[in-house]
């Protein structure tokens, strides 16, 4: 049993015809995104926007209408993947390296759905890095000031090169092991000149949807 595929569908029976849709990014927000363009095909009229290059094309492939932003208010549901949950659903997001638009969209949301399986909720977020996003210019600064906050901060690298967003700009990987206070760490983080955002979302998911491997779907709000 895919926990994330069943979770992720369960999310998309709350899309309604009409309606404006964020698409995530991830290997949750992917199992998502094909079982809208299933329902699409089925006849679901929906317009949507994209977190990521990578969810932009998948949608494309599957026929679902993508809409700039400069067309659009306010997005009604957007359902998306999460590395780590907290009992107060607050989010570490940004392993796959969307975290900016991500939130951006995020925030644009009347709705924020987060599909995780059950392996993503914990007690205290940390255990999984915290990314964070920064531009170039005078990063090994920003990474210092990062340390100075109680963290390994370790410039992200795929096959040995720096990884660069979608918005040309580095991420940062914070290993703190435990964040206490989520929402005073990420004012903290933002306030240093060079950071773009973090990848902390505190108070943003209106509801969890959890899969187990077992075939169970638990929905927190």
């Amino acid at each position: 049993m895919n926990a994330k595929k069943i979770a992720a569908e369960r999310a998309v029976d709350y899309i309604k015809d009409g309606m404006i849709v964020g698409l995530g990014t991830g290997s949750t927000a992917y199992w998502a995104i094909e079982k809208i363009g299933a329902k699409v095909r089925e006849g679901l009229n929906i317009k949507a926007v994209a977190t990521s290059l990578r969810s932009e094309e998948q949608a494309r492939k599957l026929g679902i209408k993508l809409i700039p932003f400069s067309e659009i208010d306010k997005i009604d549901i957007t359902i998306d993947g999460a590395d780590e949950v907290d009992q107060d659903l607050n989010l570490i997001k940004g392993g796959g390296g969307a975290l900016l638009r991500e939130k951006i969209v995020a925030a644009a949301s009347r709705q924020l759905i987060i599909v995780v399986d059950e392996s993503k909720m914990v007690d205290k977020l940390g255990a999984f890095p915290l990314p964070v996003e920064m531009v170039k210019f005078g990063y090994e600064i920003t990474v210092r000031k990062l340390q100075s906050l109680g963290c390994e901060p370790v410039l992200r690298k795929v096959d040995n090169d720096t990884y660069i967003t979608d918005n040309g700009n580095f991420i940062v990987d914070c290993h703190f092991k435990r964040i206490d206070n989520p929402s005073e760490l990420h004012n903290k983080i933002n306030m240093i000149p060079g950071v773009v955002d973090n990848g902390l979302f505190i108070n943003m998911a209106a509801k969890v949807i959890i899969g187990y491997n077992n075939g169970d779907i638990k929905e927190l709000i």
